[in-house]
């Protein structure tokens, strides 16, 4: 999919922006990162997470393979601007290959924890 860059990643999907609250947490699979296509999905919010799980590569059920990091930080470990990928409300995904390749979509399942 192409997004036409005069649009956020919200305003493309015809959604509105549910921005994570400062200081939230994410999921993030710190070991993984530099290690191919950046993936995201988004749960429901909870009162220890705002419901976004990033990786690279792989995905792995291992009990420690996300590590608990603030949404303000999540930038400084990928290396790349995904601030918009994470306004995106619960239910959606989206991958990130660097090669200009980008996709988003709903995933209702996500909804279901």
């Amino acid at each position: 999919m192409e997004i036409n860059k005069k649009q956020t990643v919200c305003e493309w999907m015809e959604v509105s922006p549910e921005i994570p609250s400062p200081n939230s947490i994410v999921g993030l699979a710190i070991k993984t990162i530099g290690k191919g296509i950046i993936y995201g999905l988004r749960h429901p919010e909870n009162e220890n997470s705002n419901g976004w799980y990033i990786w690279c590569r792989q995905y792995s059920e291992s009990e420690d393979f996300f590590s608990p990091v603030c949404v303000e930080h999540v930038e400084d470990y990928l290396g790349h601007n995904i601030s918009e990928y994470l306004e995106l409300p619960p239910g959606y995904r989206f991958l990130i290959d660097g090669n200009n390749y980008e996709d988003v979509w709903f995933d209702k399942q996500l909804l279901e924890i």
